[in-house]
């Protein structure tokens, strides 16, 4: 079939091996962290982060990046595996091993790029009261070039695909390869879905972020994304509705499909905007019981999204696997699964 075939979705990212261990508020201070926000490593403000998480009783290890755990998600809803192939870099070291393993094991057909003179990059995850505050440290997953999606055995991989999915987070590594392949998903007619992921894109890469958004064709984002976005763009409101009508208003390449624009807002509604009109998709509420680890909550909504989406799903379906699967990975540590996934459409 040809909408759960290999190869059908592409995705691209910074692989990271998350360092997962619970803190308290103290532990935010001391590294400057917040809860539920994303950030790159400072060299010299979080150089004992990474340790001092190692070393803590709690300390789990996970195989992660945004894009690659979306994508995980993705395939444990398929079912068939090699359906999503994955670009990023890492080192020459037992991360890389354990990450390639792990996203291998999950379906995942990953087609890393290999730096020899840097570690695979890894992801502080800061737990504190159902909340989590990401530190990135990209080290190897910051070095992708352009040059290996032109390796004849990748350049296949581009040439097959027909989704193609970059997260906000790998403009700080390529936007060139960001750049490359939105202009290849416009020349084939494919679909180029595109992630806000974290305020400080924005903030930071907002040049790099306007440069990509006029060929996507979904963009995704959570309620402080959009709010940051908002604000760098001169939207002149703080009115989710609007902001997610807005973004479906900037310029679009591909003018013969409408742009779509989803904003996530935790236990509140999604809010889906397209065609002119917003729509309001519930969440239904989980106890506190229930709620374990809000990381990759937002990655796992991108992946039940995703699943359904290659399968030409109406958005609906596919905005309410995205809820269920955020759900299922809440009840669990880190952005992680077990059995056969059972979302009912």
């Amino acid at each position: 079939m040809e909408n759960s075939r290999e190869g059908l979705l592409l995705g691209c990212g910074n692989p990271l091996l998350d360092i997962i261990a619970t803190v308290d508020d103290e532990f935010l201070q001391k590294y400057g962290l917040k809860p539920d926000d994303a950030i790159l490593a400072d060299e010299v403000k979080h150089k004992n982060l990474y340790k001092e998480l190692a070393e803590m009783d709690s300390v789990q290890y996970m195989a992660g990046g945004s894009c690659q755990n979306s994508l995980r998600v993705a395939q444990w809803i398929l079912r068939k595996p090699k359906v999503c192939a994955f670009f990023g870099c890492v080192g020459d070291d037992d991360y890389a091993k354990t990450l390639s393993e792990k996203a291998t094991a999950d379906g995942v057909n990953v087609l890393y790029q290999q730096n020899d003179a840097l570690p695979t990059g890894t992801c502080a995850v800061a737990l504190t009261n159902h909340h989590r505050s990401l530190c990135a440290n990209l080290a190897a997953a910051n070095t992708f070039t352009v040059d290996h999606i032109n390796k004849p055995e990748n350049r296949k991989v581009v040439d097959n695909a027909k989704y193609f999915y970059a997260t906000g987070f790998f403009l700080t590594a390529s936007a060139e390869t960001v750049q490359a392949i939105a202009k290849h998903s416009l020349a084939t007619n494919g679909t180029f879905l595109m992630n806000l992921s974290a305020p400080f894109l924005a903030q930071f890469y907002k040049q790099q972020l306007m440069d990509a958004l006029p060929f996507a064709d979904i963009v995704f984002g959570n309620e402080t994304e959009a709010l940051a976005f908002a604000k760098e763009v001169s939207f002149e409101t703080e009115n989710l509705h609007e902001i997610a009508l807005k973004i479906c208003q900037l310029p679009k390449q591909n003018e013969s499909r409408e742009r779509v624009a989803i904003v996530t807002q935790g236990k509140d509604p999604v809010l889906l905007a397209h065609n002119g009109k917003v729509f309001e998709i519930p969440v239904q509420k989980l106890s506190n019981d229930e709620i374990v680890d809000t990381n990759g909550a937002g990655d796992a909504f991108v992946g039940g999204f995703l699943a359904q989406y290659v399968q030409e799903k109406p958005l609906e379906t596919c905005i309410r696997c995205g809820i269920w699967a955020a759900q299922e990975i809440i009840k669990r540590s880190g952005c992680s699964f077990e059995g056969e996934a059972n979302f009912q459409e």
